[in-house]
């Protein structure tokens, strides 16, 4: 059987962790900024896990992780 082929943009936008969870970032920080208060840019910053609904999806566009 074939490689299977990652997706590029899946690539580029999540990263797996040891355990097996999916670490992503947040929306919304990279353009009009001047709106956003400095406490809400700064929550941004911060990398989350994926939603335990979406983890069988992302997972099957990075199969190589």
């Amino acid at each position: 059987m074939p490689k299977m082929k990652s997706h590029s943009g899946a690539k580029k936008r999540f990263r797996l962790t040891k355990s097996g969870k999916i670490k992503r970032a947040h929306a919304n920080k990279s353009h009009i900024l001047t709106k956003k208060s400095t406490k809400r840019k700064r929550r941004l910053r911060h990398g989350v896990y994926a939603d335990v609904t979406n983890v069988a999806a992302v997972k099957k566009l990075i199969p190589y992780k």
